[in-house]
């Protein structure tokens, strides 16, 4: 009996999606990391570092969600190209 042709897909894990990765999980650690952050000096503008450090985080976290996404969708549009389909 014959086999189908083997389709070569390409590498599943590429460096794009290692860095797509990390910039997903890297909120995630620093978030549950609490012995860094658990304190309330250095205060910023009264504020103890406590509570600035998780808003900054809110913040920081859009950006690299927003990297990520960048990221995911010219690595869908880059495999899309090598299999020779249209993009989306």
């Amino acid at each position: 009996m014959s086999q189908p042709p083997q389709v070569s897909r390409g590498p599943v894990v590429t460096p794009m999606r290692v860095v797509i990765a990390f910039c997903l999980i890297a909120p995630f650690i620093a978030m549950l990391w609490v012995g860094s952050y658990a304190k309330t000096d250095p205060a910023f503008i009264g504020i103890p570092f406590f509570y600035w450090y998780q808003m900054a985080w809110v913040l920081i976290s859009t950006a690299l969600t927003m990297i990520a996404f960048k990221l995911w969708q010219r690595d869908q549009r880059a495999r899309s190209a090598a299999k020779g389909g249209a993009s989306e």
